[in-house]
């Protein structure tokens, strides 16, 4: 089981950390991402001070993953808070709103079940991993632990591009409808 707390840890390590650089690597970043805010719900006074705490909870995921003696609370503060960000997105969709994920930067593609889902299964794997990360096992091989952190990077990667991943079997090209 450690391999599979170990390519959890760098999954989730992964995709926080690029979830947090789309919101902080600019003004209009931030700006953007605070601006979606009002469409989950949050009132706009208060869209600012939430973008804050959601980057600074982003933020504190990292380091509690990052500090051998704090993975389990990183797993656990990952778990609520893709918790929070599955609910904030499900009522979008029950609103029947057309609101924009801002998950990983400007994207236009608005939330969707394949959103929520996405977080669901992050967070699954998050609690399952904090749990097996209080267990003492043997010390695991290094070989094995590369393969497991490969295995997480990539799938970050995918997690990242689920919306482009998704688009190649769903778009409809307006190219490929004039070619009769």
């Amino acid at each position: 089981m450690d391999y599979l707390v170990v390519a959890v840890r760098c999954a989730l390590f992964v995709v926080f950390a690029a979830s947090l650089v789309s919101k902080v690597r600019g003004r209009v970043s931030f700006a953007s991402f605070t601006a979606s805010l009002p469409g989950f719900g949050v009132p706009a006074g208060r869209a600012r001070g939430v973008a804050g705490a959601v980057v600074a909870a982003e933020a504190a995921v990292l380091v509690l993953l990052a500090l051998p003696d704090t993975v389990p609370f990183g797993f656990a503060l990952a778990t609520a808070l893709l918790a929070v960000f599955s609910w904030a997105m499900a009522r979008v969709l029950r609103r029947g709103a057309r609101v924009p994920c801002r998950c990983f930067g400007a994207s236009a593609t608005p939330v969707s079940v394949l959103h929520v889902t996405r977080n669901l299964v992050l967070a699954c794997a998050a609690l399952t991993a904090g749990a097996f990360s209080a267990a003492a096992g043997q010390p695991p091989h290094p070989a094995g632990l590369m393969i497991a952190a490969a295995t997480g990077a990539v799938l970050a990667a995918l997690v990242i591009t689920l919306d482009d991943i998704a688009g190649l079997f769903t778009a409809s090209p307006s190219h490929l409808k004039d070619r009769r």
